[in-house]
């Protein structure tokens, strides 16, 4: 019979053995430990132009998101958490091509300090990470729990109100796209009628009986049109996608939507995969 034993659990910050660099080497070898998918080395110990240096700069290979972590052992402090923020912001306005996220690990993420990141989240997208190490004879583990996550947004309210129509969007994309839309409407239909296509400014979402219900928008382009399907991420709706060959711009975490991009032919090609990619997020909304 195997013997169950309590691991000791300790405190790096105190410990002599175990310093902030090893901590970062270790998930600088292996970014999955942080639960954060499937994430790849970017960058360590990057110069930041007159404020220090960002402990480690890690990427989604699939999404190219970027994540600015910073590890402190023992407790947040003021300064730690100001230079998250610095980093982050930093990092984004160098380079606005990629999403990015600041990332905060500490062994201790005090109820005080959780409040103030709290304050940030939805405007500033960042998460806390609280990283425990115990002790099994010789060696050490290390666990990392999430404590606070990004705030999945929605659509903006305002942005319903800026109405547009048809002509608009055709402008902005073309008749072709638009009338991708329309297909895909009707797939919609298929599984639950009654629901029209909303023409907003920076969108084309769904609406029925006058009400907006966005569990997927449109946004035509001039020669593709690009969708976004709200469905929590799901290792088994990634595999979908990447079975059926669909041209897959990534998943936002932040907005909880899986992002594809369509040509014409993959309306008529694809139409059972999209049909059940769209009814699933109409059963989860």
């Amino acid at each position: 019979m195997k013997k169950i034993i309590e691991p000791e659990k300790i405190i790096l910050k105190n410990s002599s053995d175990i310093s902030e660099k090893i901590i970062q080497d270790k998930i600088a070898s292996d970014p999955s430990i942080l639960g954060l998918g499937d994430l790849i080395l970017k960058d360590k110990e990057r110069i930041q132009p007159r404020a220090g240096r960002l402990d480690l700069l890690l990427q989604d290979s699939d999404t190219k998101r970027r994540y600015e972590v910073e590890i402190q052992l023992g407790k947040t402090d003021e300064s730690h958490i100001i230079r998250t923020l610095e980093y982050w912001d930093i990092e984004r306005k160098r380079y606005p091509q990629y999403d990015h996220c600041a990332v905060i690990i500490a062994e201790d993420i005090t109820t005080r300090f959780h409040n103030i990141i709290s304050l940030f989240n939805g405007n500033i997208p960042i998460i806390a990470i609280q990283m425990n190490a115990y002790k099994f004879g010789d060696d050490i583990a290390l666990i990392f729990n999430t404590v606070l996550d990004e705030l999945t947004l929605g659509f903006d309210d305002e942005e319903e109100k800026e109405a547009t129509d048809r002509k608009y969007w055709i402008g902005v994309g073309s008749e072709l796209t638009v009338k991708m839309a329309d297909s895909l409407l009707e797939i919609i239909n298929e599984f639950s009628e009654g629901y029209s296509l909303k023409y907003n400014k920076f969108y084309i979402g769904l609406s029925k009986d006058g009400q907006p219900n966005n569990f997927a928008v449109f946004r035509p382009r001039k020669k593709a049109l690009s969708i976004e399907i709200k469905l929590p991420f799901l290792e088994e709706i990634q595999k979908i996608i990447e079975d059926n060959d669909l041209d897959d711009m990534g998943y936002l975490k932040r907005w909880g939507v899986f992002r594809l991009r369509l040509d014409k032919e993959d309306i008529a090609k694809k139409r059972d995969v999209l049909k059940d990619l769209l009814q699933r997020a109409y059963e989860n909304k």
